[in-house]
């Protein structure tokens, strides 16, 4: 199916905010900021989107020159782009900075004497906003030095997932984030809510009428999210084992995807109203049993450098989420999520009643359709319907009409942390994680985390355990 020609619409070379602003990315030397973070920076440069007056301080352990930090980021920008010679590279990199030695409550390191420097070049009524680009384990710590040095009052602050790591530990994250900052200057990060294709589930939802009046249990067989890749963990091999799919997949990404689906309609589509129907939405969900849950372990795992040869890190997760409100009750929702399974997929399926389970004996031995959002790269929606078989024999046959959401005419799709540090600038919410939704999920996890059950193997290139199948009973994976 080809889209529709539409109007263009010319990117918008303005700044997103008058007021100079200084970035302080804590773990700049990192993996995170090499790949995602400094390149949407660089993004948004380009774009104009950045304040007119800006520094990026660069803080790590290490030391480095203000000039061998420029070096860094060029470096990364060659591996992973935009191309600094596709954009403003030499205007960029004379706002960048470098604070070594660390920071923490008890030593700041250069970080103090290098943003006031900033500051004092930028004039008055600078902003700061902190990223933290750092291990979530260094989360609480970096809270606390905020409050010590006194560089809470006045700035935001960004926090990447997993903001907590059980339910435990996110109330004692939580406690000293809220006793440090007003919550009204706290961004926390799950980068798949700002993937252009999953926002577009929230608008091919409410702007046609035919989707948003079977979005329910009427209607609605089984809702699916499934984050498949063939890649193994060599690169993230430490952080990997001592996390697994479950955590760093499951009670993040995918049940914010969930709650995505399966929130209300909104008040409106501004950023508060969509944050708060995701997290009323994830209060709803019901707590995880144990036994709705897959995990396995790729075959050769263990053989990977970094990884204890008797480890039963989980590398798939699948689990079965039942939702107890008025429009989804009885509907489960597969989430499935792994490393080297048989392809490189991210889905949001909406598996419909067949004939039969609608009350229709006419045609009720027809499959079931599907409504089917790819979040890969620009995305696309994929409606799967039965139609009659052409020729004399007739019979049923079902087919796929795909619309790639790429297709039309305007501005290149944006990667995530593009939006993200834009909206960061801005103060809006709607593409952020609520304490009170992220509270809901580590709840609804707690037991299960009490009693997790036996870690399965399972050959690489497939779609895991067996086990993982039995969830989508009496029905399949969409993905199989």
């Amino acid at each position: 199916m080809t889209p529709a020609p539409q109007t263009a619409q010319s990117p918008t070379h303005s700044p997103t905010s008058d007021r100079p602003t200084v970035f302080v990315m804590y773990g700049a030397t990192g993996d995170l900021s090499r790949r995602l973070v400094s390149p949407a920076f660089f993004e948004l440069a380009r774009l104009g989107r950045l304040p007119a007056q800006w520094r990026l301080i660069g803080s790590g352990r290490g030391s480095k020159s203000h000039e061998e930090f420029r070096d860094f980021i060029r470096e990364a920008l060659e591996e992973f782009g935009p191309q600094p010679a596709d954009g403003p590279w030499e205007e960029f990199a004379a706002n960048l900075l470098f604070a070594g030695g660390g920071f923490t409550a008890d030593d700041p390191g250069e970080l103090l004497d290098v943003l006031a420097a900033a500051k004092q070049d930028l004039g008055d009524d600078v902003e700061v906003v902190h990223y933290l680009a750092i291990p979530p384990g260094a989360f609480l710590d970096t809270t606390k030095a905020f409050a010590t040095h006194g560089l809470a009052e006045g700035s935001r602050v960004v926090y990447e997932k997993p903001y907590g790591t059980s339910l435990e530990t996110f109330e004692e994250l939580d406690a000293e984030v809220q006793r440090v900052f007003d919550e009204s200057q706290v961004f926390r990060i799950d980068h798949f809510l700002a993937f252009e294709a999953q926002q577009d589930v929230i608008h091919a939802r409410f702007a046609n009428p035919w989707l948003a009046s079977i979005w329910n249990r009427e209607f609605v067989a089984q809702v699916q999210v499934d984050i498949a890749e063939t890649l193994d963990v060599a690169q993230r091999a430490s952080f990997y084992d001592a996390t697994g799919a479950f955590l760093d997949m499951i009670v993040t990404h995918l049940f914010q995807m969930a709650a995505t689906v399966a929130m209300e309609p909104p008040a409106d589509l501004g950023p508060g109203a969509l944050q708060a129907a995701r997290d009323a939405a994830l209060q709803d969900f019901r707590e995880l049993d144990p036994a709705e849950v897959v995990l396995g372990q790729f075959d050769g795992y263990t053989a990977i450098d970094g990884v204890p040869d008797d480890s039963r890190t989980d590398t798939l997760a699948a689990c079965r989420v039942w939702i107890d409100n008025d429009r989804w009750r009885g509907v489960p929702f597969l989430l499935r999520s792994g490393k080297k399974m048989t392809a490189d997929e991210q889905r949001v399926t909406l598996v419909l009643k067949s004939p039969a389970d609608l009350g229709q004996s006419l045609h009720a031995d027809a499959e079931p359709a599907t409504i089917s959002f790819s979040l890969l790269e620009g995305g696309a929606l994929d409606v799967a319907t039965t139609v009659r078989k052409p020729g004399v024999a007739g019979g049923l046959v079902q087919g796929t009409a795909s619309l790639p959401l790429d297709g039309f005419e305007g501005p290149a799709p944006a990667l995530p942390y593009v939006h993200l540090i834009e909206h960061v600038l801005t103060g809006d919410r709607s593409l952020f994680t609520g304490v009170e939704g992220l509270r809901a999920a580590w709840t609804a996890i707690d037991r299960f985390s009490q009693n997790r059950p036996e870690v399965l193997p399972y050959a690489p290139g497939t779609w895991g355990p067996q086990a993982a199948d039995a969830l989508a009973e009496p029905g399949q994976w969409f993905l199989r």
